[in-house]
């Protein structure tokens, strides 16, 4: 059983693909060619589906950091013989500076081994299995390394000593005393054809240097924000960052699959896609964490995406493949035990053809961010814009799943009818821009009507709150989005009394904040959200509540592990970190909370 906490995982990134690496020095978690591709490395989800640790083989307390302003990994090594330090990178491309992180990524992992003082014995075990854990490599002795072959997936090893080979499994146990330092690299065979190779000594050393200035170069040019939480905000900017896919601009949800939302539970679910319903909330993040480049290219990706869909007659749906895929079929994989037990363990994810209105407002909320990107796109895709909204227009009356993608009946959920309205304000501000002014007046009329309806039948007097559904009771915290995309006054005193409902109702005793309680067609618990917090805090922010902002925002920051990454939810009773991991939504509501209360208290509030 794969049972080491989630939030003892450090991610490492090229840009292309994701590595997760545990406290004792084992990468669990790695797919190749790209993040979305089965795994090489699959402990994280069963001891059989390979891994790559180097650890001391004495007893060592470890403690973990990313060099400054980087996605570059070191773990310290403190043995009773001496000290030694880990870096763990997966390579970005040579010379890449700025703009360019990520762009030519050469498919190399390299892990560096580094006495600081007196000597330290490390073993070193390497047992890829790719095809999530299905495949046995063959193992073939090179001079000054070791080619895996299993199936399509051809690596080489570099490693500069003695080693043992047996079923496909590389070993070896080496000592490094102080000032000496050992490098490792493991390259895989690129999409593009390019083999895979040994590295020398000197062409891994200086390749892991280069990616440390890489990643600071973009860092220094991308990282503006000023404001509170500095350290956090930037920190969640390069987080996202490396969750992105440089060649096409996606931004996935999550860099694993099938982690469970609560404890040997069937909550698990596939987020290696990136979703049209984070779009808005992922450009408004990078535009305070990193800079409009990384904005621009994710919503050239998704408007793109979605653009295609729709002149293919097809409807809009709510995700899609880091290359723009459409269909992304769930399956499971029986071979598999999950992470402690929690089964099934699924590939692709079944919600991707499910309606949801929301879609249409997400995609127009993140245009309005980005005039400039709609001024210069060309004329069908300002059509397509301007078509959402009318689709918006002609649906919001319709149910729906939902944005939480509820598996049960379909609804009149209040979040996609707030953004059905989103949908046809945003329009109505960039009508000039979509060459759509002839289509105002009936936009203004729908969004009038869904404000009314929203008012009226999304509010609730048993609940004194806003509520998941028209003509319901039951508490979501999806209505903190009244007021966060500007149809209720933040200050109005239904939803003043609707945060204080959720603060009151739908928290643990943590004071973590639930995405909702009420039954949702599958069986199991799940644990609370830390996006759904962040959003608590950003709303009490634009109420002028900075003081209760700033006491919600820390609850929430608080469950960053060591090296400051977030799951989806925590675990009401052991404040575990759960779901996949790390969560690009969790990033984005903390940098979004932080810029509202930054403003807030600009704003002498």
């Amino acid at each position: 059983m794969s049972s080491t906490p989630i939030g003892d995982h450090a991610l490492i990134s090229d840009c292309r693909s994701v590595a997760l690496v545990d406290r004792a020095g084992s990468v669990e978690w790695l797919c190749w060619p790209r993040l979305d591709a089965p795994s090489v490395f699959g402990r994280l989800l069963d001891p059989a589906a390979g891994h790559w640790s180097i650890t001391p083989v004495d007893g060592a307390a470890a403690q973990r950091r990313y060099i400054d302003r980087t996605m570059v990994l070191e773990t310290t090594f403190g043995t009773p013989t001496g000290t030694a330090v880990l870096t763990d990178a997966l390579m970005t491309g040579p010379g890449e500076r700025g703009h360019q992180l990520g762009h030519r990524s050469p498919g190399l992992l390299v892990r560096r081994v580094t006495a600081t003082s007196g000597r330290v014995e490390l073993a070193f075990d390497l047992a890829p299995r790719p095809e999530y854990g299905l495949v046995t490599p063959i193992a073939t002795l090179l001079d000054g390394g070791v080619r895996l072959q299993g199936g399509p997936n051809v690596m080489v090893l570099s490693a500069p000593l003695p080693i043992e080979i047996v079923d496909g499994r590389v070993s070896a146990r080496f000592t490094v005393a102080a000032g000496e330092s050992l490098c490792f690299g493991l390259h895989h065979a690129r999409t593009d054809g390019t083999p895979p190779r040994v590295w020398t000594q000197r062409e891994l050393h200086r390749r892991l240097d280069g990616t440390v200035t890489t990643w600071r170069s973009w860092s220094r040019l991308h990282q503006r924000y000023e404001g509170p939480w500095r350290d956090l905000v930037h920190h969640s900017g390069r987080v996202l960052q490396a969750l992105t896919v440089a060649s096409t601009g996606a931004i996935v949800a999550a860099a694993t699959t099938s982690l469970p939302e609560s404890v040997g539970g069937a909550r698990n679910w596939d987020y290696r896609f990136s979703w049209v319903r984070d779009a808005s909330f992922t450009v408004d993040a990078l535009w305070v964490a990193a800079c409009p480049d990384e904005a621009d290219a994710f919503f050239e990706y998704m408007s793109a995406a979605a653009a295609a869909q729709i002149r293919s007659g097809g409807k809009l749906q709510i995700m899609f493949g880091i290359g723009g895929e459409h269909d992304l079929t769930e399956r499971e994989l029986p071979h598999l035990a999950g992470w402690r037990d929690s089964r099934p363990v699924r590939i692709g994810n079944g919600a991707w053809d499910q309606r949801q209105l929301d879609v249409y407002g997400e995609l127009l909320n993140a245009a309005a961010r980005l005039p400039e990107i709609v001024e210069r796109c060309p004329a069908d895709t300002k059509r397509f814009m301007a078509d959402l909204a009318d689709a918006a227009a002609a649906r919001w009356t319709e149910t729906d799943q939902g944005i939480w993608e509820i598996r049960g009946e379909p609804r009149h959920f209040l979040y996609s009818k707030l953004m059905c309205w989103v949908a046809a304000d945003r329009a109505i501000a960039l009508a000039d821009l979509l060459n759509a002014s002839d289509r105002v007046e009936r936009w203004k009329e729908v969004r009038d009507e869904i404000a009314d309806a929203i008012v009226t039948r999304g509010w609730s007097d048993a609940a004194q709150a806003f509520t998941q559904a028209f003509d319901s009771d039951e508490l979501d915290a999806s209505a903190l989005m009244l007021s966060i995309v500007g149809l209720v006054d933040p200050r109005d005193p239904r939803m003043l009394a609707t945060m204080d409902a959720i603060e009151e109702r739908l928290t643990d005793s943590r004071g973590l904040v639930y995405r909702y309680l009420a039954a949702d067609g599958l069986a199991g618990a799940e644990g609370t959200f830390l996006l759904c917090t962040f959003w608590l805090a950003q709303a009490r922010a634009l109420a002028g509540q900075v003081e209760g902002a700033t006491a919600v925002f820390e609850r929430a920051a608080s469950y960053l592990n060591d090296v400051g990454l977030l799951a989806e939810e925590v675990e009401p009773e052991t404040g575990e970190l759960l779901g996949n991991f790390p969560q690009a939504f969790s990033h984005i509501g903390l940098v979004n909370a932080a810029w509202a209360i930054s403003q807030a208290g600009d704003d002498g509030v």
